[in-house]
């Protein structure tokens, strides 16, 4: 092995994983790109602002948003790039990276900005890019933000920090460590209201207004621009810890917010969507308190149903059914609802049946989906990627990648 070949190993502590593997992370975003080329071009957007387009639902909205549609993209992500043998990087900063070659492969842009999406030069340098080299407007911003902090724009000296904690009381279950591969009881703590209002500073909808009012008074909104924020309620079951919640408490205020958005953006036929998200593995949401249990539930009842999705098949799905086509599902209060494969009440009532079952002796077993939640959990970063099964990389090469 030469001086600057390293060894890729995967690495977790708890449910966070501490390395990456480049290659897989380029064969995933290739594997994503070819999902949504396969199902054909759709009519959408031409010009498109990701807010947090590296992993997950924001990557899985670029795509579809370039390959599907056609559309130029920016993508706006914090990200860390490699530094040496023991930290190369994050998944995101290779996602970044691998997406944009293969936007201007396809004659795309794919321009990212690596940075604090919540900070005000990052909101300039974008807004002057989108004037500067971008045709000057766009018509469409997707917020998928998810983040533990955020400064408070008028004062920078206070700082705003996200917890995962229920509301009014506190509850105890089960939830897997994915290193051990093990269940282990777990008790959610109840937030302060303190706790509870950082939260919806962090994660609602306040940071999602700033970004369109900056735009639209910078004037690089198009007519007919769209805007949208994903949200998730879930099921029943897991009402207490997310829904119910300090989680649930932002989305309430993303809602209200998408109300605000509507009144400034009618005025150029623009249309504010919350979307509905279904459950899915993702870097945040192994680390929401007994949210797993339910996922290795559900992923089972899903195989056998035929309904299970991916972010890439969840979102595709969204933009070219929803978003952009007519089979829009929408609740009483003006919510798209793709989840609704999910909440379907034969789906629900097996789910339920099964997480009875379920105990340490047989979670990792055939009888759940556990298989299929920590491989796509290890996908996100890059590891059990068919055909990107390397052992080393060369870390002078990914030193010089740039996104």
């Amino acid at each position: 092995m030469s001086d600057t070949m390293v060894k890729i190993t995967e690495k977790l502590k708890g449910n966070v994983a501490r390395s990456v593997n480049p290659e897989g992370c380029r064969q995933e975003i290739l594997n994503q790109i070819a999902y949504v080329q396969g199902k054909g071009k759709y009519e959408g957007a031409k010009k498109a602002l990701i807010i947090g387009g590296s992993s997950s639902y924001g990557l899985a909205s670029r795509i579809t948003t370039a390959f599907g549609q056609g559309a130029d993209t920016i993508g706006v992500s914090f990200e860390r790039p490699p530094r040496d043998e023991n930290m190369l990087g994050t998944a995101g900063w290779y996602n970044n990276i691998y997406f944009r070659q293969a936007a201007e492969k396809a004659g795309l842009i794919g321009k990212n900005f690596i940075g604090d999406a919540f900070a005000q030069d990052m909101k300039d340098q974008v807004i002057q890019y989108i004037k500067d080299s971008f045709g000057g407007k766009i018509d469409l911003l997707v917020y998928s933000v998810a983040a533990p902090k955020r400064t408070n724009p008028k004062d920078p000296d206070e700082t705003w920090r996200s917890v995962i904690k229920t509301v009014g009381k506190k509850v105890t279950g089960e939830n897997i460590n994915l290193e051990e591969n093990k269940l282990f009881e777990q008790t959610v703590e109840p937030a302060t209201n303190d706790e509870v209002e950082a939260t919806k500073h962090v994660m609602g909808g306040e940071d999602w207004e700033i970004w369109v009012d900056e735009l639209k008074a910078a004037g690089v909104l198009a007519d007919g621009f769209k805007t949208i924020l994903y949200s998730y309620i879930g099921p029943k079951s897991t009402y207490e810890f997310y829904h119910e919640g300090t989680l649930g408490a932002a989305k309430d205020a993303a809602e209200a917010s998408s109300h605000k958005i509507q009144d400034k953006i009618n005025d150029i036929n623009g249309e504010s969507l919350i979307s509905v998200s279904r459950a899915v593995t993702t870097k945040a949401s192994v680390v929401i308190p007994i949210f797993p249990m339910y996922c290795i539930a559900l992923y089972k009842i899903e195989e056998e149903t035929g309904t299970h999705e991916t972010p890439i098949m969840h979102k595709d799905r969204l933009f070219r059914d929803m978003v952009y086509g007519n089979r829009r599902e929408v609740d009483d209060r003006g919510r798209l609802r793709p989840d609704a494969w999910e909440q379907r009440d034969d789906i629900q009532a097996k789910v339920s049946e099964l997480m009875t079952k379920i105990t340490p002796d047989n979670f990792n077993s055939e009888l759940t989906g556990y298989a299929e939640f920590r491989r796509e959990f290890m996908q996100l970063n890059g590891f059990e990627v068919p055909g990107a099964d390397i052992e080393t990389v060369d870390l002078d090469k990914l030193m010089k990648l740039r996104p």
